[in-house]
């Protein structure tokens, strides 16, 4: 599962590299927002996905060995949902990344 999430953060890498040079100074990210100015942050924070996306990752492995190591069931379910994690933050921020220019 590592070389998941570490591919991941690369495609992430990746694809930002590909768009910086057209990357307004403002972005469109907060989508469930109104249209207009509320919407609209500085580029960087674009950032902020990638971040909460490693944090859930990493904070999903802690409790699964903390709490319920060694039950099967549990193990499936946070198998499942990192995967689900790491997916749905990829095509976000491409998403984000790609609507932008």
């Amino acid at each position: 599962m590592f070389i998941f999430i570490a591919v991941s953060n690369l495609i992430m890498l990746i694809a930002f590299l590909f768009k910086f040079n057209s990357l307004p100074p403002q972005i469109p990210f907060f989508y469930s927002k109104p249209s207009g100015d509320s919407q609209i942050v500085d580029w960087w924070l674009i950032f902020l996905i990638p971040i909460i996306m490693n944090v859930l990752y990493l904070l999903n492995n802690f409790i699964y060995k903390k709490f319920f190591l060694n039950n099967e069931f549990v193990y499936k379910i946070i198998h499942y949902f990192k995967i689900i994690i790491v997916v749905s933050f990829v095509l976000i921020y491409l998403k984000i990344l790609f609507l932008i220019t």
